[in-house]
């Protein structure tokens, strides 16, 4: 399905459940990382791209000039009310409006109001599989209010008013990709995004004879906030003991000379750091180039050093892996590896087009003989990311 027919399809159902069709239809899609993890909060490289899953959201003009924004969701029984008299302020904990309802405090911040409207919200971007559906609801929305409004933010201040909200409404610390990469994400390109100066370069991969499979694991090995912030502290003090600002500030060659100033386990979250950022900009260099073995090499070599080094695979990850490691080159897998914060999730991999239903169905087989779980898969080219279907 195309996203104008899912955009159709999302605005029949708003004409059902309102009994007036949409005045306005916003899109914008969910993401997945190709290479650079734990590389954001140490000022590095990510590369991701946006998926042709999306959240769509249809609006209408509230009846009788109401003041008020009423937030409906297909997946949610209870609608959302937001008075725009009164302050915003975040809903309970783990709500899932609180994601819409930050970005709309956002615009209010900046005395761009909507005024009232109806909305209904679909998504086809899979919740809690670390293919960032927040990001997606959040840009959706930003997208849908400038519509509405008629002010359009530039690039940059939408997705960090988006990362704003999740922080501030969604209480999640992310970082910027998300939100980047859903706001400027361009078909049959990746994104590569340097997160500390914020300059983002559309990288073409415009080969059709690949796609990229990616693979739900369909567990979810919580990334605890001990773990999370352990590993933060632990790349601090190596940047400390290096005598740089951050990890990005280092190479291997001073990270080896300098071995015996920081103890094993602060060297392996160093060493995973410093080499994926540089095989990020080499993976972006291999894009450009159709590499396509060189691309899928550098992808092995980032799921190893996340098993080995920065130890936040699983067993799950690493059994999608070895399978797709063991279809090889000649069954049409270039690479393969875990993608966003680990303990669970998604991998994604490098694949032939024209072989993707061979190798789907043999890691789906192969995962669920020897897990028991069975996994969720499906291929994407880059897709386009935040756009108006109807305004």
């Amino acid at each position: 399905m195309t996203l104008n027919e899912l955009g159709e399809q999302v605005a029949a159902k708003f004409e059902k459940v309102y009994g007036r069709p949409p005045r306005w239809v916003a899109a914008a899609p969910g993401r997945v990382n190709v290479i650079g993890e734990h590389t954001d909060y140490n000022d590095g490289f990510v590369l991701p791209m946006a998926i042709d899953r999306y959240t769509i959201i249809a609006a209408a003009p509230s009846p009788a000039g109401e003041s008020r924004i009423q937030l409906r969701s297909t997946a949610e029984d209870a609608a959302a009310v937001i008075d725009l008299a009164l302050p915003p302020k975040p809903g309970n904990k783990g709500v899932w409006f609180n994601y819409p309802l930050g970005v709309i405090a956002g615009f209010l911040a900046r005395g761009i109001s909507p005024g009232g409207f109806d909305a209904l919200i679909h998504s086809t971007v899979p919740v809690g599989s670390g293919l960032s559906s927040s990001a997606a609801l959040e840009v959706s929305t930003a997208t849908l209010l400038e519509i509405i409004s008629g002010k359009k933010l530039g690039l940059e201040e939408k997705a960090l008013l988006a990362q704003r909200a999740e922080h501030e409404y969604a209480g999640v610390p992310c970082g910027i990709m998300d939100q980047f990469i859903s706001v400027m994400g361009k078909k049959d390109h990746l994104l590569l995004l340097d997160c500390r100066s914020k300059k983002a370069e559309l990288v073409p991969m415009s080969d059709l004879s690949v796609s990229l499979l990616i693979t739900n694991t369909n567990v979810e090995h919580e990334l605890t906030g001990g773990e999370y912030a352990q590993r933060r502290a632990e790349c601090e003090r190596a940047a400390a003991a290096l005598g740089v600002a951050s990890l990005r500030d280092s190479d291997s060659a001073l990270l080896e000379s300098s071995k015996s100033k920081l103890d094993g386990v602060v060297f392996r979250r160093a060493k995973h750091v410093i080499g994926e950022i540089e095989r990020t900009l080499r993976a972006a260099q291999a894009v450009r180039a159709s590499d396509w073995n060189a691309a899928g090499d550098l992808m092995y070599a980032s799921h190893d050093s996340l098993r080995d080094d920065y130890e936040v695979s699983c067993l799950e990850l690493d059994t999608v892996v070895e399978i797709a490691r063991s279809i090889g080159r000649a069954g049409g897998v270039f690479g393969c590896r875990m993608t966003g914060g680990g303990f669970g999730g998604c991998t994604v991999a490098l694949v032939q087009t024209d072989k993707v239903d061979g190798i789907s169905n043999r890691i789906a087989s192969e995962y669920e003989q020897r897990t028991k779980i069975k996994p969720t898969l499906f291929v994407s080219r880059p897709a386009e990311g935040a756009t108006v279907l109807k305004s």
